[in-house]
């Protein structure tokens, strides 16, 4: 495992994705940001949630996610219904 696999909410397959994504250093990450990198993830996965971008969040805080201020998880929640894909 990597950089990426240090900071809090990032396990061995979200570094993997960040990794297939071009993103390898939490540097990347940040100057990034969490919207991005998420969208990034999507584009190679269909089923990257909410929480997976709630972690990428919390990852560049250095915050466990359930540690995100609500007003933050609003803003994230808002963020993911406008840019899910749809079930079907």
């Amino acid at each position: 495992m990597g950089e990426l696999s240090k900071l809090p909410n990032i396990g061995k397959i979200v570094e993997e994705q960040l990794n297939q994504v071009g993103i390898y250093t939490e540097e990347q990450l940040a100057r990034l940001g969490s919207r991005q990198a998420w969208l990034k993830i999507q584009s190679i996965d269909s089923s990257a949630c909410i929480n997976r971008l709630m972690g990428l969040e919390g990852a560049i805080r250095k915050i466990k996610k359930t540690e995100l201020p609500e007003d933050v998880k609003k803003e994230l929640k808002e963020f993911y219904q406008e840019h899910k894909l749809p079930f079907y």
